[in-house]
């Protein structure tokens, strides 16, 4: 079965147990690991894998041939992404200052993405000025060298943006939550429709499973995916993105995709989406 997620350190912590047989009855995964931007757009094409981690916010292009699945995802509260600017940017200013300036974003169809556009949309007058696309890793460093006026940040760069010497401007999470009362719906796990989807689920929730309950490991293959990152960062990071929400997205969950995604399709920043057809 092929499968393709991130390098991040939720994502191979997850899939640790079933990428080494370690799931009886689950069938051998062949795996992809490939940034964010590029599982999107995998699985908006014609031979995408069976089975993608993606962006929430990629779902309106994708649930003709995939399904969600309700779990094995990434939702949380104090997880959101976080808007950045370097000292010379005039952070102090507010959100004002980024109206015109260039931000350098992860993916045009990530769900960090789209929570800017809607926090743009209230808090930006004019809108900013040109998007850049890069990988997440490089971000950090563009906004600090100068290359972009801000950057939007994913991930373990919540710990580490410090050392960069940059400065928060927002918390998209943080408004998330106080506007929807509700957790971030950050990534999703999605499936080929002509697949067993039940046991697909079932193979996944184990392997959350087996991590919780042997920790230890997957420490060598999650270091070897993590880009450097230090041990203590891994740690935070699989804490953060690896909770209730992994193993059964529930009521709350759903709740929080149908709520980002109703909200999108409003403002003409998504396709309309069948809402029903988020559930198996």
């Amino acid at each position: 079965m092929k499968i393709a997620f991130s390098p991040c350190p939720n994502d191979t912590f997850i899939f640790h147990a079933w990428v080494h047989g370690l799931i009886p009855g689950a069938p051998k995964l062949d795996v992809t690991y490939v940034d964010i931007d590029i599982t999107n757009r995998l699985a908006a094409s014609f031979n995408g894998p069976d089975v993608v981690k993606i962006s929430c916010a990629a779902l309106p292009w994708v649930l003709s041939e995939y399904a969600l699945l309700p779990c094995g995802g990434a939702l949380g509260r104090g997880c959101g992404p976080l808007v950045l600017t370097s000292n010379r940017a005039g952070s102090t200013n507010g959100p004002a200052v980024l109206a015109g300036r260039r931000v350098a974003v992860p993916s045009e169809r990530s769900t960090a993405y789209l929570l800017f556009r809607l926090w743009a949309t209230q808090h930006v007058p004019g809108g900013v000025g040109k998007i850049v696309i890069l990988p997440f890793h490089e971000i950090m460093p563009a906004v600090r060298d100068g290359l972009v006026d801000a950057g939007l940040v994913i991930h373990e760069a919540r710990f580490t943006y410090p050392s960069y010497g940059l400065t928060l401007l927002a918390d998209l999470g943080s408004w998330w939550e106080a506007d929807t009362n509700l957790p971030l719906p950050l990534g999703a796990i999605i499936a080929r429709r002509s697949l067993d989807l039940p046991a697909i689920a079932g193979w996944i929730r184990a392997s959350v499973e087996y991590a919780w309950a042997h920790p230890e490991a997957s420490q060598e293959y999650v270091l070897s995916h993590a880009q450097e990152l230090s041990p203590e960062v891994v740690k935070a990071h699989i804490k953060l993105y690896v909770n209730e929400f992994t193993v059964d997205l529930g009521e709350t969950g759903y709740e929080a995709v149908t709520t980002l995604l109703s909200r999108a399709s409003q403002e003409g920043l998504v396709p309309k989406v069948d809402l029903a057809a988020l559930r198996i």
